[in-house]
């Protein structure tokens, strides 16, 4: 089995190789991102070697894998340049047993076959030379592929006593299957591409080789090697080896030498070499060919528009900034304010019969867009640290009621001093009282 794969792979290599210049197509191509412009369909047909064992995830239940026939075929729908959905079908047989290695410790089997009678799965796959915009290669493309899917398999085992039984009466198991894949592709022929991969299969139970001995998942892979024939129109290219960035490239140029053939062409035509004349100079210098310039003779430095006329000069308008002057009246708004403000003892939170002088205050603040320092201050009873604390928290919190209110906080400066800048003597009650306090300042 092993040479007769290694003789097929070196046969597809050998067409690609020598097909390859054949391939070759340099006619007009059309638009990268034309409609129907690209053969988005196509169909594959596929066969190769199929094992119990992965790159990774190693094997199954058994020490010594071996290679058993696998075949199918598949049906692609290419949505964009790099991406498409491709729905296959496959049928194959898993053999392993216990000849070779450590077999696990305790089981019961000499060896299992198991033939997957029917495997259809739904995958997307990324075509990934064609990541690369820039990249000219147009004829070999890898590509990876990961889908889910259904399938149906009989796993038959053979214990050691050479006697053979099957699982589930041996009827059909049906399980989850997830491929994921990686392969590359050869055009070797317009519509025609070899097509080289290899998948991982992952199945959602421990069953496939006929033996359950834990809660681990088998798994299998599938080497491939197979032809893909793309559906449609024959004058059309394929879609999933168009390259963008190469296709308007190559169009541009076309355009460019097809424009270069006309001009010289007539080029003794003396209309033709006025105006290629005028294309090319440009008398005054502001950079617009004459052909083109609606407004010839501009002065040097003058900046214009793409018919080569002056631009229109804006005039900035400078706004004078207005100064509100604070009134005696708004003065009074603030002195109510810092009347009327009173604290929890000993804490920073405001007294609801404070709200309304405050309100008053964020009114003021936000209608005439004026700013506002707020300066706490307490008596000398207490430690300095715990005075400072208390100071400053206290302004904060006024603070945070009037942006609560809809004041911008840029507008509002809280400080707090302690018992740093008193007013009054902290020997009597009512000084200290006085020393307690939220000043109010007003500015512009």
């Amino acid at each position: 089995m092993k040479t007769i794969l290694k003789q097929g792979i070196m046969l597809l290599g050998a067409v690609a190789m020598t097909t390859y210049a054949s391939a070759q197509d340099n006619t007009a191509t059309p638009e990268p991102f034309a409609k129907g412009a690209y053969r988005t369909w196509s169909f594959g047909v596929i066969g190769g070697v199929m094992t119990p064992s992965v790159f990774i995830g190693g094997k199954n239940d058994f020490s010594n894998s071996e290679l058993g026939a696998g075949y199918g075929g598949y049906l692609k729908k290419q949505l964009t340049h790099n991406f498409g959905i491709q729905g296959d079908f496959f049928r194959g047989t898993l053999k392993a047993d216990n000849s070779t290695g450590t077999a696990p410790v305790g089981s019961p089997y000499k060896s299992f076959e198991t033939e997957i009678k029917w495997g259809g799965t739904l995958s997307a796959v990324y075509n990934i030379a064609n990541f690369n915009i820039l990249s000219r290669q147009s004829y070999v493309t890898p590509y990876i592929s990961a889908g889910a899917g259904l399938m149906g398999y009989r796993p038959t085992t053979t214990d050691l006593a050479n006697a053979e039984s099957t699982l589930n009466g041996g009827e059909n198991i049906h399980e989850l299957v997830v491929p994921v894949g990686v392969g590359l592709k050869f055009m070797v022929a317009r519509g025609v591409n070899i097509d080289l991969g290899y998948k991982m299969n992952f199945v959602d139970t421990d069953n496939l080789d006929g033996y359950r001995r834990g809660e681990s998942a088998d798994k299998f892979s599938y080497g491939y090697a197979g032809l893909e024939f793309a559906l449609g129109n024959k004058a059309k290219p394929q879609l999933a080896f168009a390259n963008p960035a190469a296709i308007l490239e190559k169009n541009y140029i076309a355009k460019y030498d097809a424009l270069k053939a006309e001009l010289d062409a007539n080029k003794n035509d003396p209309a033709m070499a006025d105006k290629v004349n005028k294309l090319s100079s440009d008398a005054d210098g502001d950079g617009v060919s004459d052909f083109y310039d609606k407004c010839p003779n501009t002065p040097a430095g003058v900046a214009v528009d793409g018919a080569g006329c002056p631009l229109p000069v804006s005039k900035t308008i400078v706004q004078k900034p207005v100064t509100y002057i604070i009134s005696e009246e708004d003065k009074k708004v603030v002195a109510d304010a810092i009347k009327n403000l009173e604290f929890d003892l000993a804490k920073a939170t405001i007294r609801s019969t404070s709200f309304a002088t405050l309100d008053k205050v964020a009114d003021l603040i936000s209608s005439k867009n004026l700013s506002l320092k707020l300066a706490g201050h307490t008596d000398s009873q207490g430690s300095d640290a715990y005075n400072m604390k208390l100071s400053k928290e206290r302004a904060e919190s006024v603070k945070a009621y009037l942006v609560s209110k809809g004041v911008n906080a840029s507008r509002i400066e809280a400080t707090g001093y302690g018992e740093s800048q008193p007013i009054d003597t902290n020997a009597t009650a009512k000084g200290r009282q006085n020393n307690r306090r939220v000043e109010f300042t007003l500015f512009n």
